[in-house]
């Protein structure tokens, strides 16, 4: 990961921390709404209020920020899963990942579009993490997906497919979330579309796997 230049330096001081973290949290409001390419230094620099020559300071180039928000995105998008537990019950297990990604569409809007964007273009920022540490970790969670399966405990399923529906599905409310909202309609679409979300992905996942209900 491509560091800040001024977190090169011996000494961070917290106003060089707060700095940093107000100018990405610019760059995600820029890049969310215009993406990659169509985000300019200056419009980053008029969101988070500074000159443009002091957030050069803090990072050199555009591609410095984008780098540092993605791989900061990528490694809070896969805690959910590293969570996934092979000792528990399938049905918790996989009712607490579905409601932990719809819980990242709703409360992270933004960082689900830049990713988005980011593997819109080919990954040019995050090609070894996805060939590297994602697929290891995703490789770990389907052993744990077969291992249920053959323990009966689920049907029979192709572990990475399953795992990817789970990804498409969730994050499709963060997104499409224009488009949900609009179909939807007023009386439908409110923070109780997450809930209604939840509930029905539980029971197309949890009945399509043949999952029982059995107490962890």
């Amino acid at each position: 990961m491509a560091l800040p230049r001024a977190a090169r330096t011996q000494r961070r001081t917290r106003i060089q921390e707060e700095k940093e973290e107000r100018i990405l949290e610019a760059a995600l409001e820029v890049f969310s709404l215009h993406g990659f390419r169509g985000a300019t230094v200056d419009q980053i620099a008029e969101v988070a209020g500074m000159s443009k020559p002091n957030l050069l300071y803090y990072f050199r180039t555009k591609e410095a920020m984008h780098r540092a928000l993605i791989t900061r995105v990528l490694d809070t998008w896969l805690d959910p899963l590293r969570e996934f537990d092979a000792g528990g019950n399938p049905v918790s297990e996989i009712r607490s990942y579905i409601r932990r990604k719809l819980e990242m569409a709703r409360d992270f809007p933004r960082e689900s579009r830049l990713f988005a964007n980011e593997i819109l273009q080919g990954a040019p920022n995050i090609e070894d993490e996805l060939k590297g540490p994602l697929k290891a970790l995703v490789d770990e969670k389907a052993e744990v997906i077969r291992a249920w399966a053959k323990a009966g405990k689920i049907a029979k399923c192709d572990p990475y497919h399953l795992i990817f529906s789970i990804w498409s599905t969730t994050q499709h409310y963060a997104d499409f979330d224009v488009q949900v909202r609009a179909v939807l309609g007023q009386d439908q679409a409110g923070d109780g579309r997450f809930e209604d979300a939840a509930r029905f992905l539980e029971q197309l996942f949890v009945t399509g796997l043949g999952i029982s209900e059995q107490p962890a």
